[in-house]
């Protein structure tokens, strides 16, 4: 079952070029809704501009050699290790999902492209799919900041859910789909409406902010080599002016290390 690529049962009832039209077609609503996203909300402008500003405000220049690092750090740490989370419970399971469900459509991609493509793809298929389920389950159930801290039922669901509701459907779906043999069946169904709304839901879902994070990751560091520090105080309070920067009087002198705070214990008190 792990080494046998799904796809080549359903070719026998839907033809192949129906099955790889409707893969282009996913793309398709990607970049456009991705596209529309950014014009909607108007991302880049606000990211453009920001660099701009960051650039002529900034107490001292950045190379270009120095920028080129700062991309590469940028894609190591803040994209690939997804280096943003602190809390080591999410941060494996947003990399379990991230790197599962890359995984799970670069194969399905091959899979649906190449139908005599090796059993390496199916196994990598049912591997991504596998990291996606259990890195988004643990998510929904035990992590989410409404289900961990506030204490709402994991089965309370908003609009800001359709990214990963829909891709955790469409996962499920598609592995119960291969697991009872593939076809043109009731499963096949759900799987491919599941997937639509995954892809075609864009502009109403987060999808887009995977593009639109490492750019403002990039933007952090730069803002920081610069000095500009997006106009926030620094990590030094030795500098008067950095100083009376601060909007509370009480932060003004008081140490950089101030104890664990809200930290000091998991926030489960609902």
């Amino acid at each position: 079952m792990f080494s046998i690529n799904p796809f080549t049962t359903l070719s026998a009832v839907v033809p192949p070029a129906v099955i790889q039209g409707y893969v282009v077609l996913m793309v398709v609503l990607v970049a456009a809704g991705t596209l529309f996203d950014i014009l909607h909300k108007g991302s880049a402008k606000y990211f453009f501009d920001n660099l701009r500003r960051s650039k002529s405000r900034g107490a001292k220049p950045v190379g270009g050699g120095e920028a080129a690092a700062i991309a590469v750090q940028t894609l190591v740490v803040d994209v690939l290790a997804s280096g943003e989370f602190c809390n080591t419970r999410r941060r494996i399971a947003h990399l379990l999902g991230m790197y599962g469900f890359v995984i799970h459509v670069a194969a399905t991609v091959a899979m649906v492209f190449n139908p005599a493509a090796g059993a390496i793809w199916a196994q990598l298929w049912w591997l991504g799919g596998l990291m996606v389920c259990v890195g988004g389950y643990w998510f929904w159930f035990f992590i989410r900041v409404d289900v961990a801290a506030e204490g709402n039922s994991p089965l309370r669901l908003v609009r800001a859910d359709l990214f990963i509701l829909s891709m955790l459907a469409s996962v499920t779906l598609g592995l119960a789909w291969a697991a009872t043999g593939g076809g043109a069946g009731v499963l096949f169904g759900l799987y491919v409406l599941a997937t639509t709304v995954l892809f075609a839901g864009v502009p109403w879902s987060k999808f887009a902010h995977m593009f639109f994070k490492p750019a403002a990751a990039f933007e952090k560091r730069l803002s920081e080599a610069n000095g500009t520090h997006e106009d926030l105080p620094t990590l030094s309070r030795d500098d008067p002016a950095q100083r009376d920067r601060h909007s509370m009087e009480l932060l003004k002198n008081a140490p950089m290390d101030m104890g664990l705070g809200i930290k000091r214990e998991a926030p489960r008190h609902y």
